[in-house]
């Protein structure tokens, strides 16, 4: 009787330490993918077939509504996903100034960003990181709305209606995209082609945030993030001084939709 206490004792031990491993193995793992392995591409919000004739809309009012309202989900979703990467960053940073050691599955994640966004680095630590959060950051839906609207003329240009491209970006491979009809002889690079225009949205932050070019913008979100201090569409609109080749004349054009457009842009 004793005998067969202690072999249901022994078999149900037997039973509880294969549970434990089985979590260690699948559910621990599982969940690591989970909070720190989503995926940075996920469903855009808007899909190419869903585009409005935005040349069909002869009223300009409510062109303009339509044209927000269409980006706006696109935008904010964009803006999501960055948010993830930048909370995921601040968590790795606080974890290493407690000298927590990372996990592989960090370690993979942190390898995924810096090559995203072009910033090499050897070793990962505070010191190394900590530059990174420039880098990884929102944009105001505010500017990148307007800036849409002034490079596609709230939607009506050929690159936006037959290349979802948003923002005037380039590309310099034969056949990436649509050749301005007004490029000049010797000139190869093309307006590049995307397949919705939430991927155009997506390729234009990401070259805000790892492109020379547009250092200016970064510098002056950090600084405004160091007061703790939201970035606003006005005050960043002026780290896009090297968008145009129109300079300062650019820039207060886009200060100027901004002032116009306010209404619109209330609830964003």
């Amino acid at each position: 009787m004793r005998t067969g206490r202690v072999g249901k004792f022994t078999l149900g031990l037997g039973f509880i330490i294969i549970g434990i491993i089985l979590i260690r193995v699948w559910l621990v793992p599982t969940l690591e993918k989970i909070l720190i392995l989503t995926p940075e591409i996920q469903e855009n919000v808007i899909e190419e077939d869903a585009v409005p004739n935005f040349t069909d809309i002869s009223d300009i009012p409510t062109k303009k509504q339509v044209f927000f309202d269409y980006l706006a989900p696109a935008v904010n979703h964009q803006n999501a996903l960055i948010q993830n990467e930048r909370n995921f960053l601040k968590v790795i940073l606080v974890n290493l100034e407690n000298k927590q050691n990372l996990t592989d599955a960090e370690i993979f994640k942190l390898e995924q960003l810096t090559t995203k966004y072009k910033y090499s680095v050897k070793n990962f630590n505070t010191t190394t990181l900590s530059p990174l959060l420039e880098r990884v950051d929102t944009v105001p839906a505010k500017m990148v709305l307007i800036q849409a609207a002034n490079e596609t003329g709230w939607g009506s240009s050929r690159f936006a209606k037959e290349g979802n491209n948003y923002f005037g970006q380039w590309c310099f491979s034969k056949g990436c995209g649509l050749v301005p009809l007004s490029r000049k002889p010797g000139l190869n690079h093309e307006v590049a082609s995307f397949d919705t225009p939430e991927d155009s949205i997506a390729a234009y932050m990401l070259n805000l945030n790892t492109n020379s070019a547009y250092s200016l913008l970064r510098s002056i979100r950090a600084d405004l993030r160091s007061q703790n201090k939201e970035p606003s569409a006005e005050e960043l609109v002026f780290g896009l001084i090297h968008y145009s080749e129109r300079k300062d004349a650019y820039i207060d054009e886009l200060l100027e939709m901004l002032r116009q457009n306010k209404a619109y842009l209330a609830g964003l």
